[in-house]
């Protein structure tokens, strides 16, 4: 059965080898960025499985929004451990894939499963801080958690209806002639994938933020000197007829004051909201240039060199190697349990 395939891809690694396509001599410099691609795949794998080791074992992070993180974690891993390191043999081959159509199916769904859910969850995460930030009295605990789990049910869900759907025949995601293995191309599907995937979650996150920075910028505008200034009364006392009159004004002193330092919810408010602007930013950064071109691509009937599909490729993957960096750095509780972990292991 598989001798066919064999012959097939010894053929295509012969030609390839010979017209110079698929073996190429390894500079220094493409030496250079496979070893950082390497060391990239290492620490998001280590770095988001230790948040994910973090939460189970620590009982407080076990509710919101410790919930919507760990799914993020879980995502990310899944990043860094089933398609960062396909993609790293992809380039060894000059972004040829020489592994058969079944594993490329595999990993294109992996792919595409994995990074809409980490994006999903930076949403989530975002939309999560905005109702705490400005609803902080009606999201109770008990509704905070309800939605967050819906959240992180509704994030897997549309992954996989998105990943899932070239399994069915939306479009083809390999080519055995030119040992190509992509993301189906059919522009329905495009549309339907990078909508889903990313723009429609762009304008979630970018809205939230907008909203948590007016929300942000009132609070500091009424946060004005408070003055209580009386007016003064004029009382009369007469004591006779024929003695002169007397009279005193009693003046009540001004009564001022003013909230020189923030209290602690609004310093827990505002380290929310930059966090949650460095993890939008940063998201954004990361993956638009990809999608950018995933829209146009397929649509224009245009193409763009192979170097820059990997550059915009793994600038995307990047974004989970971020993001459990800039969650961790903003919350004290997270850093004191990796000096606990650390220091327990010692």
């Amino acid at each position: 059965m598989t001798q066919p395939n064999i012959t097939v891809l010894s053929a295509n690694i012969s030609g390839g080898f010979e017209s110079g396509n698929l073996y190429r001599p390894f500079s220094v410099f493409s030496v250079l960025t496979l070893t950082l691609l390497a060391m990239l795949v290492v620490a998001t794998f280590i770095w988001n499985l230790l948040v994910l080791v973090t939460i189970l074992r620590v009982r407080t992070f076990h509710r919101v929004p410790h919930n919507l993180v760990a799914s993020m974690a879980i995502s990310d891993v899944m990043v860094a451990g089933l398609v960062m390191p396909l993609s790293l043999v992809r380039e060894l081959y000059g972004r040829r894939w020489i592994l058969g159509r079944a594993l490329c199916q595999v990993w294109i769904s992996c792919d595409v499963l994995c990074c809409t859910a980490s994006i999903w969850n930076v949403t989530a995460i975002a939309l999560d801080r905005y109702w705490s930030i400005t609803r902080h009295l009606e999201y109770t605990l008990k509704t905070r958690k309800r939605i967050s789990n819906v959240m992180i049910g509704l994030t897997w869900l549309l992954s996989s209806v998105i990943s899932l759907s070239p399994l069915f025949g939306w479009g083809e995601t390999y080519s055995e002639d030119s040992l190509a293995c992509q993301v189906s191309q059919e522009p329905s599907y495009t549309v339907f994938s990078t909508f889903g995937a990313f723009y429609l979650p762009l304008c979630v996150v970018l809205f939230v933020y907008w909203k948590i920075y007016k929300a942000a910028k009132f609070r500091i505008g009424s946060r004005k000197t408070n003055t209580i200034t009386p007016m003064a009364e004029v009382i009369e006392v007469k004591e006779a007829e024929r003695q002169p009159q007397m009279a005193f004004t009693v003046r009540h002193a001004t009564v001022s004051f003013q909230t020189d330092g923030e209290t602690w919810r609004e310093q827990k408010e505002r380290r929310a909201a930059l966090m949650v602007g460095i993890l939008i930013g940063v998201f954004v950064l990361c993956w638009i240039p990809f999608f950018l071109a995933e829209l146009i691509i397929p649509l224009c009937s245009c193409d763009i060199p192979p170097v820059w599909k990997s550059v915009f490729l793994w600038l995307g993957y990047s974004n989970s190697f971020f993001n459990p960096l800039i969650y961790t750095a903003f919350n004290k509780n997270y850093n004191n349990a990796f000096r606990n972990l650390f220091s327990r292991q010692r």
